[in-house]
């Protein structure tokens, strides 16, 4: 559905569409492909006059792994996917910030960097008790420019938000309830994650739109304020010495 690549599954259930990054045998890693996918993906949506509601997943034992390190290997040797790159991720962002429908993400698994920004940007965020968020851009060298340290600031106090960010440090499902990037920690959180969707579907879809779009305003602008500076800053990390060796080490042991 959409056009998407085999990396998105999306299916459509009535008004409700649930969104499953589909690389289960990598842990939904995010290679070229689903971050291209991701990028269109928002658009789509918005564009699908029959979408109310989102759920987003991932297949497998996974939310997302992260980037996968082939991925990252390229990145830094070929310099015009490095540049889409960068352009994708600022679309995801901004995408996800701009959806018109609530998201409802289901965090079935591990959510690392990319994947805990996927669930940082959502509107309800439901996570498995063996879950947890990570945001380890750091730890190899790179600026986070989509999702973590952009939102974070605006969901927890900003010390946490500091200290989550330049330590990478793994965040678990039940803190991540206390601290406010989780609404709720489940058993079942894809099932749990519909049945809220189903919820939503059953009020007035013009106020239902307004008011995410009246509160996400808020968070948009905090975003633009600082969305220049990171994806520069990540573009320059790419090139650093310190990614390169990390990199370097993180290939040889796959």
């Amino acid at each position: 559905m959409y056009g998407m690549p085999e990396e998105i599954d999306v299916k459509a259930e009535g008004p409700l569409r649930i969104i499953t990054l589909n690389r289960p045998d990598a842990l939904n890693a995010v290679n070229d492909n689903l971050h291209v996918g991701l990028a269109g993906l928002w658009d789509r949506l918005n564009e699908d006059a029959d979408a109310r509601v989102a759920v987003l997943t991932g297949a497998g034992r996974a939310f997302s792994a992260g980037g996968d390190f082939h991925y990252l290997d390229e990145l830094r040797r070929d310099e015009a996917l490095r540049t889409k790159t960068i352009k994708h991720g600022r679309d995801i962002v901004t995408g996800m910030i701009r959806c018109r429908i609530p998201v409802v993400a289901a965090v079935n698994g591990p959510a690392v960097g990319l994947g805990c920004s996927l669930a940082a940007l959502s509107d309800i965020v439901y996570m498995a008790e063996t879950a947890h968020f990570a945001d380890p851009h750091v730890r190899i060298g790179l600026v986070a420019a989509d999702g973590g340290p952009l939102v974070w600031p605006m969901q927890i106090s900003f010390l946490q938000a500091k200290e989550f960010a330049l330590t990478g440090t793994k965040i678990t499902a039940q803190r991540a309830l206390e601290l406010g990037l989780a609404n709720h920690v489940v058993a079942e959180p894809v099932s749990e994650a519909i049945a809220c969707a189903k919820k939503i579907l059953e009020l007035p879809q013009q106020a239902v739109e307004s008011t995410k779009r009246l509160m996400n305003m808020q968070l948009e602008r905090s975003v633009m304020a600082s969305l220049d500076y990171a994806n520069l800053s990540e573009y320059v990390s790419f090139g650093t010495d310190d990614f390169n060796k990390i990199v370097d080490g993180l290939v040889a042991k796959k």
